[in-house]
């Protein structure tokens, strides 16, 4: 409990109903429903442009909804009596007076709760700011010091529930590794973690549940494991043999489609690991490996996205593209 005497109310859940904002001809949210519930790490992910930023703007009462309701704890931001003490937020983490130091950024939002300095001084110390750069202006932060800061501000409050944009934006591998023990530990708590983030291999070690949408519809509400599952269910078999021709006869007669021959192995689709096995014992086949192939929740999210990208990049040839485009002086002077 903080020094302000507020024992935080855990339980609380966020919940999305029917959530649509249309701005102008532009529908952002549509027809958006999800509940996060306390006690695990639930990641919020979808292709820039998806609708993610508005959503959490709609929970944080920031913006108004065209349709539908987001609450937490049964209600909305601006019935929340305490909102720094229920609901602990960081969307922009250097939205803040650049001339204003750390520590009385922290301080002003404090006095607006009746917090105390000593839970200031607290929040400081648990984020990994030195005391005597909190006192320094918070233009001269850096990227990472600002995050920092940003998560100190969230933590204020000791609240039940954390809505948190790219919280490890800036931040150096050792504060990712302490975001995500924190944020773990604040779960562990019975607290409500709603993060969202573009860094899969961290969303992966970090989140349980997942949100993912896509044109600011729901695509999917379930764990990483089976979400990540669901996407390698089609993946390949890594499979190498003593007898590499006579396995591959075998399994391309079974129905099987090789790929990448490679060190005398290659890849099989289109067939589970278990009947590879069975087709290699029946032929009297010995194998030497057989890998199913897990895909990354990365793989599983462009996979899963791809329909719901708004903004596409093509893939350029940096080393052509250098050789085919003359060079504008050299040009100039041939002219």
């Amino acid at each position: 409990m903080p020094d302000g005497g507020h024992a935080p109310t855990l339980l609380c859940v966020i919940e999305v109903r029917g959530l649509s904002k249309r701005y102008g001809e532009k529908l952002a949210v549509d027809d958006l429903s999800f509940t996060v519930e306390p006690g695990v790490i639930t990641g919020f992910l979808g292709p820039n442009g998806a609708g993610k930023s508005t959503t959490m703007r709609l929970i944080l009462g920031l913006d108004r909804p065209t349709a539908g309701t987001a609450k937490v704890d049964g209600r909305d931001y601006a019935d929340l009596s305490a909102p720094l003490h229920e609901v602990g937020a960081m969307l922009e983490a250097r939205a803040i007076h650049t001339g204003r130091s750390g520590f009385n950024h922290l301080m002003a939002l404090a006095q607006t709760h009746g917090i105390p300095r000593s839970r200031v001084n607290e929040v400081i110390d648990i984020v990994g700011l030195d005391k005597q750069v909190a006192r320094k202006r918070v233009g001269g932060f850096s990227l990472g010091m600002g995050q920092r800061l940003g998560i100190a501000a969230a933590l204020l409050g000791d609240p039940a529930v954390l809505v948190l944009d790219e919280p490890g934006n800036g931040l150096d591998p050792e504060g990712i590794r302490w975001i995500r023990n924190l944020l773990k530990g604040l779960a562990g708590e019975g607290r409500t973690v709603f993060l969202s983030s573009h860094l899969m291999s961290e969303m992966q070690q970090t989140a349980e549940r997942l949100i993912v949408i896509g044109r600011g519809r729901l695509i999917a509400d379930t764990t990483v494991e089976e979400f990540v599952a669901r996407a390698s269910s089609d993946a390949p078999v890594r499979v190498r043999g003593a007898d590499p021709t006579a396995l591959r006869d075998a399994l391309t007669a079974a129905g099987a489609t090789i790929e990448t021959p490679e060190n005398g192995g290659f890849e099989v689709h289109g067939l589970p690991a278990e009947r590879i096995g069975e087709i290699a014992a029946g032929a009297s086949l010995v194998l030497h490996e057989l890998t199913p192939l897990q895909v990354t929740l990365e793989d599983a999210f462009m996979s899963t996205t791809a329909d719901a990208v708004e903004y596409h990049t093509n893939r350029v040839d940096i080393h052509s593209a250098a050789a085919t485009e003359p060079d504008e002086e050299v040009a100039g002077a041939a002219q």
